[in-house]
């Protein structure tokens, strides 16, 4: 089944506009020797297309390729369409020059279709019509060998019935996810603001070389930018940003790390206007997300707003704005990448070990999707923020229980980027009282074996933690990226 999240996500109108498109296959000798074969197809083809969502997704109908000449002519409109994905749908046996050129010429994913009418033919009563009707895997192989011939992979498939499947209907919905990702990371603009803390080698990230494999564009924001912003700010819209903040968090009293206390007013005010002042920074440089990290003089205005984006970016983060502490681009991808699959993500990395009972604790100060949290999340007031400077409100919750996938997006010594993915489980009970978020990670086949095929890997320290197991469609999003990938086995 596929999750509320992801549903939400597949409606959301943060999600620009993605186009599918769809042509069919078929072998133009058939048509005069079976009459009413073409038409069939057309309905086929028809009852495919009704199965992809209509959320944020425009679908082009191509009609049915049926010989080389006709894959020219609509290769040319496929290429002006300006196309995220293409489903091609093998209706009936085709020759491979319906697909060959389409396939050369293509540089979007293209997903081969095959859905019989029937789960079984009626052997008693069986035609050539019959078998043509459901011959829908006999081009597959002809299909695949011609991508490899022209220099290409393997195009996905999706093999099943055409109706009452379930599994096929997941399938269609997770490519158009994908397409969603792919669309959105190249027409997205992402914040970069300040620098990575300076001890940290992991971090640095070639913003041209994002742009090259991701297709995002790196905008390079200034401080004085957050600061215009911040002082704009006028007292109605922090009196209505502590209302929302108050009737979104819980702020109970401390238990025992001293330097957290129940939140206090200077804190709940400073929050909030920098939340007002982050979300019009956002707004007007048109970003849709914010790496950061920035010191700022001792005592000064600027380091206390620079140290108070927590709660703006925790609330921007559930808004779809992904938000990333310590300048790091990197995460801020796989961030963006697990928003527009629909399964949250938050910042995350790892903290102690429970050997007694098996876990390691997961989480970060800082940003987090606190749309996927378990129950009301909890702000407190810091005394310091241990690490960087400054003090303030903290965000602390932790992710709902149940499947947890991780996304580490690390750079590799050749300057490419590598996707190290790994599932695992929320599981419920307590977590420190810290004013950082934090959550209950189980891994198989056990927590240490676990971390040392994560560490080995390279991975950087940062991730995304998300909502639900999804690693073999983050898989095939690093694979449209042609970007390797490690999942983490679970044996």
């Amino acid at each position: 089944m596929i999750s509320k999240e992801v549903q939400i996500g597949l409606k959301n109108e943060k999600f620009s506009s993605v186009r599918v498109g769809v042509f069919g296959v078929g072998y133009d000798k058939y048509w005069e020797q079976f009459s009413g074969l073409y038409e069939e197809l057309l309905h086929k083809q028809e009852k495919f297309i009704r199965k992809i969502p209509k959320y944020g997704i425009e679908v082009i109908d191509f009609g049915i390729i049926d010989s080389p000449l006709k894959a020219y002519e609509v290769v040319k409109k496929l290429e002006s369409a300006n196309l995220d994905l293409i489903f091609c749908d093998m209706l009936t046996y085709a020759t491979s020059g319906t697909f060959g050129i389409i396939i050369k010429t293509m540089s979007i994913p293209i997903v081969l279709v095959a859905l019989q009418p029937l789960k079984s033919l009626d052997y008693s009563k069986g035609t050539t019509y019959m078998q043509l009707m459901n011959d829908d895997i006999c081009s597959l192989p002809e299909f695949a060998g011609v991508a490899v011939r022209m220099g290409k992979r393997v195009p996905e498939m999706i093999i099943g019935t055409l109706d009452n499947d379930p599994e096929v209907d997941e399938q269609v919905i997770e490519y158009c996810r994908i397409a969603k990702v792919l669309h959105d990371l190249k027409n997205a603009h992402l914040g970069h603001l300040g620098h990575p803390i300076n001890a940290m080698l992991d971090m640095h990230t070639d913003a041209t070389m994002l742009t090259t494999y991701f297709g995002s564009h790196i905008v390079q924001c200034e401080a004085n930018q957050m600061m215009q912003s911040f002082d704009a700010v006028t007292d109605n819209e922090i009196i209505e940003a502590e209302k929302q903040i108050l009737d979104f968090f819980d702020t109970p009293d401390p238990v025992s790390d001293p330097i957290s206390m129940k939140l206090i007013p200077e804190d709940l005010q400073i929050a909030a206007k920098v939340s007002v002042a982050l979300e019009n920074f956002v707004i007007t440089n048109k970003l849709d997300g914010l790496a950061y990290y920035y010191d700022g003089p001792d005592e000064s205005e600027l380091r206390k707003v620079m140290s108070n984006l927590i709660v703006g970016n925790s609330l921007l983060t559930a808004k779809h704005i992904p938000m990333c502490g310590e300048s790091d681009l990197k995460t801020l991808i796989a961030l963006f990448i697990f928003d527009r699959l629909g399964i949250g993500g938050s910042f995350a990395e790892f903290h102690p070990i429970d050997f007694v009972e098996g876990f390691v604790l997961v989480g970060h100060d800082g940003p987090h999707n606190i749309s996927i949290a378990d129950g009301k999340p909890v702000l407190r007031s810091l005394k310091k923020y241990h690490g960087k400077p400054g003090h303030g409100a903290g965000v602390e919750f932790k992710i709902k229980e149940g499947p947890i996938t991780m996304l580490s997006i690390n750079s590799t010594y050749d300057g490419k980027f590598k996707f190290i993915i790994a599932e695992g489980e929320s599981v419920s009970g307590p977590i420190p009282p810290t004013g950082n978020t934090n959550t209950r990670g189980y891994f198989k086949p056990d927590i240490k074996t676990f971390l040392k095929n994560w560490i080995n890997e390279g991975p950087t320290h940062h991730f995304a933690l998300g909502i639900g197991h999804h690693a073999s469609t983050i898989e095939k999003i690093a694979r449209y990226l042609n970007i390797e990938s490690k999942i983490i086995s679970n044996y």
